[in-house]
C-alpha cells in the first residue's frame, strides 16, 4: 500500500485535512504531521476533539517565531520524519508556513509533493501566504486547485502538468453539516447580529488601525459577535484596550469548526480578514465584508456578495445592508472534493509503477 505522508498545522488544514481523510479509508496508508503551527487549544486541539479526527502521528512543537525562523524550525523536524517514514508522496494544504516547510522537505529529497488548494493568488507579495501558494505551487508534482482561475493562474507562471480542477475540499464539510442539521442557533445570542474574526497583522498590530477597525464595529447597526483570535486579544491587551470600550460588540473565544460554522449560518452577514470564511460565508448564502485590499477567492466578489473594503470603512455600514445572491450553487465544486482528490492520487500512483 502506498504510503502518503501529510503536513497539518493550522485551524483551516485540519478542517481540510478532516475532509481528505474521510474519504482515505484503506486507499492508501496516512501518516499525518501536526506541525504545531497553530498551538492554542481553542484553534488546535478543540478540532480533532469534536471532528473526531485521529490523532497526528507527530505533534512537533514548531509554533511561534518569526515566519523564517518558524519554517526553519519545522523544516529540520519535518526531514528527520521523512526521511525515517520513507513515504511515497508528500501532501499539504493551502498556503501557510507549514505547507511551505513540507513541500520544500519533500522536493529536495526528491518525493513528490501533492498540493491541495493550489493556484490561488492575491498578488500581494507583501503577504507570507502569497510566497508560500507561489513557492510550493512550482515545486509541486500533483496541484488539486478549486476553479478555472487558479488554473489561469498557474498557466500564466508555467505550471501547466497535472494541474487539476476538483473544487474546494472545504465546501465538503460545509454541505454535510447543513443537510445533517449539525449547525444551532447559539444559546448566546438572542438578537440580529453580525459575524466577526479578525487576525491579520495589517488589521491588528498597529493600535490606531486597530482601533479604527473596533469602532467601525461597534458603530453598526445590529450586535457584532466578535470570535477573537489570540494575536487580537494579545494585541488589545497590549494596547490597553478594554472589551467594554465597544459596547456593540461581543467578544468571544476563538470557536470550534461547528460553533464556528453555525455563528455565521445565523447571522446577517459576516465581516473578516480570513481567507476560508469568505467561501464558507458565499456557500451559506451571506453577505461578507472583506477587510482586506484583496482576495485570493476573486470569483466571491462577484454581484457583490463579497465585498473588499480596508482604508476607509465608513461605507461598512451600508454595505452590510445588502443582500448577498450567492446564486452560484456550484462555487468551488459539489460537495465531492475529497472524493475526487483520492481517486486522482490513486491513478497518479497506478501511473508511476507502471
Amino acid at each position: 500500500m502506498k504510503k502518503v505522508l501529510a503536513i497539518i498545522g493550522a485551524r483551516p488544514q485540519f478542517i481540510k485535512h478532516f475532509a481528505f481523510e474521510s474519504e482515505v479509508k484503506d486507499t492508501f496508508q496516512l501518516i499525518t504531521v501536526h506541525t504545531g503551527q497553530h498551538y492554542d487549544e481553542n484553534m488546535s486541539k478543540v478540532f480533532f476533539d469534536e471532528l473526531g479526527m485521529k490523532k497526528p502521528d507527530y505533534l512537533l512543537q514548531s509554533g511561534g517565531g518569526h515566519h523564517g525562523e518558524q519554517t526553519g524550525k519545522m523544516m529540520i523536524e519535518i526531514e528527520k520524519i521523512v526521511l525515517d517514514e520513507k513515504p511515497d508522496a508528500v501532501l499539504v494544504y493551502g498556503d501557510t508556513n507549514s505547507t511551505l516547510a513540507g513541500a520544500l522537505v519533500a522536493s529536495k529529497l526528491h518525493i513528490p509533493v501533492i498540493h491541495i488548494e493550489a493556484g490561488l493568488r492575491s498578488f500581494n507579495k507583501e503577504m507570507p501566504e502569497e510566497i508560500n501558494r507561489v513557492l510550493t505551487d512550482h515545486v509541486s508534482d500533483m496541484l488539486f486547485v478549486p476553479s478555472e482561475v487558479a488554473v489561469h493562474n498557474l498557466y500564466k507562471e508555467g505550471v501547466r502538468e497535472n494541474v487539476r480542477i476538483v473544487g474546494d475540499i472545504m465546501k465538503d464539510l460545509v454541505i454535510k453539516s447543513v443537510k445533517s442539521g449539525w449547525l444551532k442557533p447559539m444559546d448566546d445570542v438572542s438578537e440580529p447580529y453580525y459575524y466577526a474574526t479578525l487576525h491579520r497583522p495589517y488589521n491588528t498590530d498597529d493600535k490606531d488601525r486597530l482601533v479604527y477597525v473596533l469602532n467601525t464595529l461597534s458603530d453598526l447597526d445590529k450586535k457584532v459577535v466578535f470570535a477573537i483570535h489570540p494575536r487580537t486579544r494579545n494585541f488589545m491587551k497590549a494596547y490597553r484596550l478594554n472589551e467594554d470600550s465597544y459596547p456593540n460588540i461581543r467578544f468571544i473565544d476563538p470557536q470550534g469548526y461547528f460553533n464556528n460554522l453555525s455563528y455565521l449560518f445565523y447571522a446577517d452577514g459576516l465581516i473578516t480578514d480570513s481567507g476560508g470564511m469568505q467561501k464558507e460565508a458565499y456557500w451559506l448564502g451571506k453577505k461578507c465584508i472583506t477587510i482586506r485590499k484583496e482576495t485570493e477567492w476573486t470569483e466571491t466578489l462577484e454581484d457583490g456578495d463579497n465585498v473588499l473594503m480596508f482604508y476607509d470603512l465608513s461605507a461598512l455600514k451600508d454595505k452590510m445592508s445588502a443582500k448577498a445572491k450567492c446564486s452560484n450553487k456550484n462555487l468551488y465544486g459539489d460537495g465531492t472534493t475529497g472524493t475526487k482528490i483520492v481517486s486522482q492520487i490513486k491513478d497518479y500512483f497506478l501511473t508511476k509503477s507502471k
